[in-house]
């Protein structure tokens, strides 16, 4: 079954969109997490300001991650330029988190 070209292009905006939305807030979850476990380590930052420091380049991550969306070449790709880095960061927050005193 093939679709129709308007149809294809809707599900297509639809479908980066909702990675933008969804995708977007993964990957700057991920990153804002392991910002906050990695700066105090790194840095000798105290944790409250770690925190604060990866909550607000949290921002500037999720509107990076809008930008890609709808720059890359294909939904499939947009998923997947999202998906995968925020599932690195994931697994090294475990990680990192599970040896944290």
């Amino acid at each position: 079954m093939r679709l129709s070209a308007p149809l294809a292009y809707r599900l297509g905006v639809g479908s980066r969109a909702l990675a933008a939305i969804l995708g977007g807030y993964a990957l700057a979850a991920a990153a804002s997490a392991l910002l906050a476990l990695l700066l105090p380590r790194v840095l000798g930052t105290g944790r409250a300001d770690a925190v604060i420091a990866a909550t607000l380049s949290s921002f500037a991550v999720y509107t990076g991650a809008v930008i890609w969306v709808f720059a890359a070449r294909s939904a499939t790709r947009a998923w997947l330029g999202l998906l995968l880095p925020a599932a690195g960061m994931a697994a090294i927050v475990y990680l990192l988190y599970r040896n944290v005193p």
